[in-house]
């Protein structure tokens, strides 16, 4: 009997998971009364969930059963961009996107002008990464290079320690130093903040180096201001201190590392009395805490995303993972670095998502969505973009340059179908809608990017309206297109299945029945985890490679540098005389980028923001709360200032991510972003971004 049946007859608790992009990937229990969802909480036997849910996610049922949700299948049925639709039957919808996607298909120009695009809207592998996938592939649609979020950083990682395996965040207490680094952890990760509080318990100190004084900096022991982007130059810096006094570990390097001798060349070249000026701390600070974490016993680096969105963020990951190795840290519980636990996690994608279904075509880079909507010039290749299969994201919010995205989603010849559980600004500009399942209706399987425990969701309620799961809306047109194979007929609980027959040590005992029955399971390795404490690292040498031969081949130089962002004052200097600040744009407590957005007790009645240093401020005689205009050459928009200390002069932050459709006007910070692509990765440079900031009329 399902947990949808139960449910109805009876109260019940339903196990799920939460789908969020966020590395917590928490543990849920879904309480159901008489088929409806009363409450909904963080599982207490989960050893990282820990019974608590953020704030976002604790209002998940007033977004499911929000009045706005979309319920039925819808018809544009004005211009593109007003919000104007009719209800249609899910027959006439489906009719009208097989139809459309065959002819496009069909004609000269091929599958390949259909394109899917799709994120993080669920992190969930069945409805994110699995029937969309066979389904396309078989069609033989372009691809999309999924890089708006991590790819620089992963790369990064991978050329480095091998794969997107981090330090365990269970060994957090064990550490006698934590650097939170480019990391708003009790917005963006509040499930580690216990594990650094019981850290600091133990004795650690907790420093945070950010550009931003957020609520994380706020409560760590110190608050490192450093300037957007110069990263990299930091741990060069604090590397040149170790290999000066004598404080690395030579047995680790010796024995687990590839080109020490290189590395320890390299960082000659970044004095503490060079590196300050480009990251704005003092020398005598950049070298105490090189001193630091070089005396450490076992020091827990959390870098996030947010430090490798610009143009040099690859290279600033990959040369921060190096810290950990010089200084011997992973040797022990508490020690390394952790961008992502994702790469501990070994399902079998091969079988979800059948990429050897796939005829040679043509891959997209999403955060280039602009030009391969409107530019014929920029370089995408192929035909033209006629289709357009938005699914898990809002691009006209969320992808850089938004400006170039509007217009292209305006285009009358490009056919847009939208599965969605909200009218959001890219459903604005869909031909076709298509109400889609929310995580309390449908199976999921989930990994973290934060911890090392799998986790099922179960349907906990019958889906609301007409909506369907993504998997059954991509069967269902798969179908009416005529496309036979068998992959299109799996149910939901065969792809979980499928995913979880794989045969690394580290799934073994991962089952569905087990998965079942206590809605999460940690893999199969030790606890704490320490992946590296003897090598065995899963790059081509088997070792940290200082040293990186791929690199070399990519044209990108083997060992870690410093590689300045695109838009600082010293590297276009013309540029920063027109747009002197930086502009950050990470997200606000209560946003998730821009999912909860529409959710009011969500937003409370605030509008868009932006803080400036009082420096700043007065130089441009912008008082609290006074409306002021945020710009570059890309576009602009308009926010009510902050005045203060928690920025770094020439810093502004704009807490994102809004719905252009619910701002004063109809804008927001993606307006003044770029669709440049980062060192390595193809990612995106959201805070590679000059502004200036005036006085509204």
């Amino acid at each position: 009997m399902s947990a949808v049946t139960l449910a109805e007859s009876d109260t019940q608790v339903v196990r799920g998971g939460c789908p969020h992009d966020c590395p917590d990937a928490c543990s849920t229990r879904v309480t159901v009364e008489r088929g409806r969802a009363t409450r909904i909480t963080g599982d207490p036997d989960h050893p990282f969930t820990n019974g608590f849910l953020c704030a976002k996610v604790n209002r998940y049922l007033e977004r499911t059963y929000h009045r706005d949700r979309l319920l039925h299948p819808l018809r544009r049925v004005g211009r593109k961009g007003t919000g104007s639709f009719v209800s249609v039957s899910w027959e006439e919808a489906i009719d009208e996107v097989a139809e459309r996607l065959g002819e496009i298909a069909r004609s000269a120009d091929g599958p390949q002008a259909i394109l899917p695009y799709s994120y993080a809207g669920t992190m969930g592998l069945v409805q994110g990464a699995s029937m969309d996938r066979r389904f396309f592939h078989l069609l033989g649609a372009s691809k999309l290079d999924r890089t708006i979020c991590s790819m620089p950083g992963t790369i990064g990682m991978r050329m480095t320690v091998g794969a997107n395996i981090g330090a365990d965040g269970e060994g957090l207490p064990q550490s006698d130093l934590v650097l939170l680094w480019g990391t708003n952890t009790l917005t963006s990760n509040p499930h580690l903040w216990p594990f650094v509080l019981e850290a600091r318990k133990n004795g650690a100190r907790i420093l945070g180096i950010d550009p931003i004084r957020t609520r994380t900096m706020e409560q760590c022991d110190e608050w490192l201001a450093i300037r957007p982007g110069t990263d990299a130059a930091l741990a060069l810096a604090m590397m040149h201190v170790m290999f000066d006094e004598g404080l690395e570990d030579r047995d680790y390097l010796e024995r687990y590392t590839l080109g020490a001798d290189e590395l320890r060349t390299r960082v000659l070249e970044y004095p503490p009395e060079r590196v300050a000026p480009i990251t704005g701390l003092p020398a005598e600070r950049i070298r105490e805490l090189g001193r630091e974490y070089g005396r450490a016993r076992a020091a827990f680096i959390r870098v996030n995303y947010g430090l490798q969105r610009h143009y040099g963020g690859g290279m600033a990951v990959r040369t921060i993972a190096c810290l950990p190795a010089v200084a011997g840290h992973w040797r022990r519980a508490g020690g390394g670095v952790q961008l992502s636990t994702s790469g501990t996690f070994q399902y079998n994608n091969a079988a979800l998502q059948r990429l050897d279904l796939s005829p040679p075509t043509r891959t997209i880079n999403m955060i280039r969505l602009g030009d391969a909507l409107g530019n014929a010039d920029a370089g995408v290749g192929g035909p033209p973009v006629r289709a357009l299969v938005v699914y898990n994201s809002n691009p006209a919010a969320v992808a850089p340059d938004r400006n170039a995205v509007v217009r292209g989603l305006m285009r009358e010849d490009l056919f847009t179908v939208v599965l969605e559980h909200f009218q959001t600004d890219t459903a604005d500009y869909a031909d076709i809608v298509l109400p889609a399942t929310t995580q309390l209706e449908h199976w999921d399987l989930h990994y973290s990017y934060g911890h090392v425990y799998a986790t099922l969701n179960q349907p906990a309620i019958e889906p609301l309206g007409e909506a369907k799961p993504n998997t059954e809306i991509f069967r269902l047109i798969g179908r009416r297109m005529g496309i036979t194979h068998p992959v299109l007929a799996d149910d939901d609980v065969t792809i979980i299945k499928q995913a979880l027959d794989s045969p690394h040590e580290r799934m073994r005992g991962v089952t569905f029945d087990a998965l079942r029955e206590r809605g999460w399971m940690r893999l199969n390795v030790p606890r704490p985890f320490v992946p590296y404490a003897e090598g065995n690292f899963p790059t081509p040498s088997g070792k940290c490679e200082f040293v990186s031969a791929r690199l070399g081949e990519m044209g990108i130089d083997p060992v870690p540098t410093y590689t300045p962002p695109l838009e600082l004052p010293e590297t276009a200097p013309e540029l920063a005389a027109r747009f002197p600040l930086v502009l950050i744009s990470s997200p606000r407590h209560y946003f998730l980028n821009s999912t909860f957005v529409n959710i009011e007790s969500l937003r409370k009645n605030a509008e868009p923001e932006c803080v400036l240093h009082a420096a700043d401020a007065e130089r441009r005689g912008i008082a609290e709360g006074a409306r002021v205009v945020v710009f570059n050459a890309r576009g602009e928009f308009t926010a009510v200032a902050r005045v203060g200390d928690q920025v770094r002069e020439g810093v502004v932050w704009a807490p994102s991510i809004w719905w252009a459709k619910l701002a004063p006007d109809g804008a927001n910070a993606n307006a003044t972003t770029s669709q440049r692509e980062t060192d390595m990765g193809g990612g995106p440079v959201f805070y590679d971004n000059l502004v200036e900031v005036a006085l509204a009329d």
